[in-house]
């Protein structure tokens, strides 16, 4: 595009870069404008990694740019030398991003991201050069000005089809000379990183179409197989910013921003113990005269200082005793220095290794922030289906939804959130969607102190609506710090359907069953019979059926002997289509438990809490057949171990005092009945239990009491009212 030259501003007596334009190229039209969008571009940006443009004007026939000079080299003369070590490379890469995220903001994208648009100062500086193909970003902040003369007026408009960048660096969307946005600068730079870290070029080839033809259809080699010791953490973001699909990708900047620093913070400080603890010091047969002698070095040229007056600490006493008694004391006190410096580290690691891999977690209900109460299926329906697929993870306890969405609608603060459900970290999130747009905001939160660890923004169409419950729940899981085995990351990665259509109708399917009303039992039925038409192997929507068959006789007066064979057949099929759902084989053992096939109901239940030992209604089943069996010892186990699942579901803790009173544990029945009426007064079903709690014990007053509550909440229950019936007569 020009020349450069070194040259000096006579007026402000500064030295200045001066890129000229050279008259051949200043008669080319588009040229001209587009050397001159560079200026302007540039000029309307003010931050501290971006090259700052002083001047642009005209002389004669020569056009010129005055910018600061930078002493130092570009990243690519850095390159051709040596391979960047993996803090420094962190380094630059948090100052690139902090620069694009200036530039994002202001609405302008870069295009050109690559090692020779790039400048190290000689104080480790990183300045971002070249906005020659910069364009204004269609998806600007509104609230952030730009200056209009600077930034639009000579906007140049890249034609579509028109490929404009550096082969090596172009996202694929680039490549293909589609319109870009923000998200190619972030494939660009993910490219930079792995060739800092590398020492080559992600995507590589003997001519340009070779090199595009690599980045738009293989996927680089992983950076764990080229440099030894890469953090997991690491290959996340380097594969992250590399995502062909660019909806994949991280969504800005800044959110890439976050993680460099967070990386290269942890690496700091394990660093930094490393220097501390050497390996030495950890070997128990040498360390006294280690010690020793690095205590009586560290006196020696403590005496040589200045000293400043002030008052003496009893730890100063000591040492200046030390010092005047060098010896078996000072070898002594090296020591206790030394084992107080190992406890010290000792304690960071383990409190750092329970940062690290956080096990227990409240996914509270999706805001639906749509104005439109008919998206509430889709913020609910994406809750559950991040909690199920989290809920698969061995290692990682994830509250049901029955007790976070006990949370839905309420202003509570994490800390209360972790202390009613016992678990480390919460995770919010914020659903907008507007026609085919879906836009989700993610937050999760150290429930301990209610600090942010982790946010992301996802934006998406509906089509893609599949794809992001996997993408969520292997993000959220990495952020967990989970350690993942392959078959871990598969079942994350699970699809059930790849039709969205089908997917939509089941979420709407559940959120209607999750009513637990006639009506909303008979619509549930209703889209997942539309679930199912859409999708005939769709295995979880024929769970669905399942359960919403199961339960019509409980909450309407629907005939059992119709209802139960049908949640039977298409328990049945689901489990044809897919034999390791663990929701599947617990409709199906359920199925059978109310068609009294004892063995069959135990095989199906056990299965799956060998599918999914974190499945808390796989436990409250169980628990339910092993009463029947008068197995009560374990039923109680089961029940309880359900609880610990979902602390605050009504009917699995009202399954616990049921378990103890058909154990004749009545007082422990009783206890428990109330518990679960803490959390909901008007639980019909607790009360019902609790009077026959009250019954056994021949409390016939407060029997009556609890059965007419009952009565009261659940609308005329047959059972309540013929229970009370037998009360009455009892007393």
């Amino acid at each position: 595009m020009g020349e450069v030259y070194l040259a000096q501003d006579t007026q402000l007596d500064r030295t200045v870069a001066l890129k000229i334009l050279p008259e051949d190229v200043a008669a080319d039209q588009m040229r001209l404008q587009r050397f001159v969008q560079e200026a302007k571009s540039a000029s309307a940006l003010n931050h501290p990694n971006i090259l700052t443009v002083y001047e642009i004007g005209q002389t004669d026939s020569r056009h010129f740019i005055s910018t600061e000079y930078i002493e130092g080299e570009t990243l690519r003369q850095l390159l051709n030398v040596r391979r960047i070590e993996m803090a420094e490379a962190l380094d630059i890469s948090a100052q690139i991003s902090s620069a694009l995220a200036a530039a994002h903001a202001a609405g302008i994208i870069h295009r050109d991201m690559k090692p020779e648009n790039i400048m190290l100062r000689r104080d480790g500086i990183v300045k971002v050069l070249d906005f020659g193909l910069a364009k204004l970003s269609e998806r600007a902040n509104p609230e952030h000005k730009v200056d209009e003369e600077a930034a639009t007026k000579v906007l140049v408009q890249t034609e579509p089809g028109v490929v404009m960048g550096t082969a090596a660096y172009m996202s694929p969307e680039q490549a293909r000379g589609k319109d870009v946005d923000a998200r190619t600068d972030i494939f660009s730079l993910g490219a930079v990183i792995y060739e800092m870290l590398s020492g080559r070029a992600p995507f590589a080839g003997e001519t340009g179409a070779d090199i595009i033809g690599a980045l738009i259809h293989k996927e680089p080699q992983p950076l764990s197989t080229l440099v030894s010791n890469t953090p997991a953490e690491l290959q996340h973001i380097v594969s992250k910013a590399l995502r062909k699909d660019r909806d994949e990708r991280y969504q800005t900047v800044k959110s890439l921003l976050v993680d460099l620093k967070t990386l290269k913070q942890e690496l700091d400080f394990s660093a930094k113990l490393e220097r501390i603890v050497s390996p030495d010091s950890k070997d128990a047969a040498t360390k006294n005269s280690v010690t020793a002698a690095t205590a009586n070095a560290a006196m020696e040229n403590a005496d040589t200082q200045a000293t400043i007056a002030r008052p003496t600490s009893s730890v100063e006493h000591m040492v200046s005793r030390g010092k005047q008694h060098k010896g078996p004391f000072a070898a002594g006190l090296a020591v206790l220095l030394l084992a107080a410096i190992s406890f010290g580290y000792w304690l960071y690691t383990n409190r750092a290794s329970n940062a690290a891999a956080i096990e227990s977690i409240a996914v509270l209900p999706f805001v639906n922030a749509s104005g439109n109460a008919e998206v509430e299926y889709l913020s609910d329906g994406m809750t559950e289906s991040l909690i199920n697929n989290l809920s698969q993870l061995p290692h990682l306890s994830v509250k049901a939804r029955s007790s976070v969405f006990r949370y839905k609608g309420r202003e509570v603060e994490p800390q209360q959130v972790a202390k009613e459900l016992s678990v480390q970290a919460i995770l919010n999130g914020r659903l907008v969607q507007r026609g085919d747009d879906l836009t989700l905001y993610l937050s999760l939160v150290d429930a301990r102190n209610g600090n942010q660890l982790w946010g992301e923004q996802y934006n998406r169409k509906l089509t893609d609506l599949v794809a992001l419950q996997s993408e969520i729940a292997r993000d959220v899981s990495q952020k967990l710090r989970a350690r993942l085995s392959g078959a871990d990351e598969q079942k994350l990665a699970k699809n059930y359907t790849e039709n969205v259509e089908a997917y939509q109708l089941y979420l709407k399917g559940r959120y209607f069953w999750n009513k637990r009303t006639p009506e909303g039992d008979q619509k549930s039925i209703e889209y997942f019979g539309q679930a199912i038409e859409t999708d005939p192997n769709y295995a979880l929507a024929f769970v669905g059926l399942a359960d919403a068959y199961s339960s019509l006789p409980f909450v309407s007066e629907a005939p059992p002997k119709e209802a139960f064979p049908k949640a039977k057949a298409a328990a049945i099929r689901a489990i044809e289509i897919d034999d390791t759902l663990a929701e599947a084989h617990v409709s199906l053992g359920w199925a059978r438990l109310l068609d009294w096939d004892w063995s069959g109901a135990e095989e199906e239940l056990k299965r799956s809490i060998e599918l999914n030992p974190n499945y808390p209604t796989a436990h409250h089943r169980y628990s339910r057949y092993l009463v029947d069996m008068g197995r009560f010892h374990e039923a109680i186990a089961e029940a309880k171990r359900a609880q610990e699942l979902d602390p605050l579901s009504l009917i699995i803790s009202t399954n616990v005092g049921q378990s103890l009173l058909y154990a004749r544990q009545y007082d422990q029945a009783i206890e428990a009945f109330r518990k679960t009426l803490e959390i909901d007064p008007n639980f019909w079903v607790a009360h019902l239990f609790l009077g026959r709690a009250y019954e056994q014990k021949r409390m016939y007053a407060e029997a009556i009491a609890e059965l007419q509550k009952a009565g009261d909440s659940s609308r005329g229950n047959s059972e309540v009212i013929s229970t009370l019936g037998y009360v009455h007569a009892a007393s």
